[in-house]
């Protein structure tokens, strides 16, 4: 939940003492100077920008017609991949030269999204090559991996980490198959090092099948998970998970469900009547989709959306 603090600045102007009140957000979102946010009462929206295709920064466009609010409160950049290094004989974060354009232009696409009061989370998605988050054979394996992830989120200044369990191949390319305990250590290792930043799970693959080992659940260490199947409804089964709150039963195709406006309006009014607390974006495109967004914030906002200045092409200039 987001809460509101209020600070202060003291300026001694001569003899004259002026206080100057501003209003900000929490510690973990990033407040533009001397000027208070708009604010929404609802879901969060969470959106993944496939890089490759199109730009991060298009997810700081949409605002709330009435209030300016952003539309969307998380964004992901989708994705880096877990990779096996043979040399090392161990599994290791990759970019691609998408994704590294991002990070390396931080000032320029991350930061802009942070200053709106938006989140900005790193995804992590396997690469057909054996490896993933749910085949780790030790705890010193996934810690290692915990540190990459780690490290990249101090390094670029990011919000947190999202895990995307596909694509991973598990047992091939003589790899070990999926086991129960992966996955719960590296969330453990990972929050470790990562006390105030985001963890969330996208709701598929072997991982989320495995998120109990020896009395320790993901739950305890994860902050969200949604649905991972888009037109969908159905809230994820994640141990020590319970929250509503934390829970995103719909999930919504931009770029693919533009003509099923209704369908997306459906499962925005289910996730508000059940009252959970996300709602799942994928694949923001350059082109304005404010009407079939509009769909979707009606019910969740009760307020349209609108495209605020021009889009953003990919890559940049």
């Amino acid at each position: 939940m987001t809460k509101h603090l209020t600070f202060c600045r003291n300026f001694l102007l001569g003899s004259l003492m002026v206080l100057t009140i501003a209003c900000g957000k929490d510690s973990k979102l990033h407040p533009v100077e001397n000027k208070a946010m708009a604010t929404k009462t609802g879901p969060k929206s969470v959106v993944y920008v496939e890089v490759n295709n199109h730009n991060l920064l298009n997810a700081g466009t949409y605002t709330l017609a009435e209030s300016g609010a952003q539309l969307f409160d998380i964004a992901i950049i989708f994705a880096s991949n877990i990779n096996y290094d043979a040399s090392q004989g161990k599994a290791v974060l990759h970019h691609n030269e998408n994704v590294t354009a991002v990070l390396n232009k931080r000032e320029q696409i991350i930061k802009p999204l942070q200053d709106k009061g938006m989140k900005v989370l790193l995804s992590i998605l396997g690469n057909h090559q054996g490896v993933g988050f749910a085949n780790f054979t030790s705890r010193a394996a996934a810690r290692d991996f915990a540190q990459q992830l780690a490290q990249t989120v101090e390094t670029y200044q990011l919000d947190g980490i999202d895990f995307d369990d596909e694509y991973a191949k598990y047992g091939e390319n003589g790899q070990p198959p999926a086991n129960d305990s992966s996955f719960v250590l590296l969330v453990e290792e990972l929050r470790t090092r990562m006390p105030d930043k985001i963890i969330s799970l996208y709701n598929i693959g072997p991982a989320v099948s495995n998120t109990e080992w020896q009395g320790k659940k993901v739950g305890d260490y994860v902050d969200y998970s949604w649905q991972a199947y888009y037109g969908n409804y159905g809230a994820p089964n994640i141990a020590g998970l319970t929250n509503k709150a934390h829970l995103g039963p719909a999930a919504v195709w931009i770029n693919q469900q533009p003509a099923n406006a209704s369908t997306a309006a459906n499962l925005a009014q289910r996730t508000v009547d059940d009252g959970y607390g996300i709602f799942l974006y994928y694949d923001l495109p350059q082109s304005n989709s404010s009407s079939y967004l509009s769909a979707i914030s009606n019910v969740l906002y009760g307020e349209q959306t609108e495209m605020s200045g021009a889009s953003h092409p990919w890559p940049t200039p």
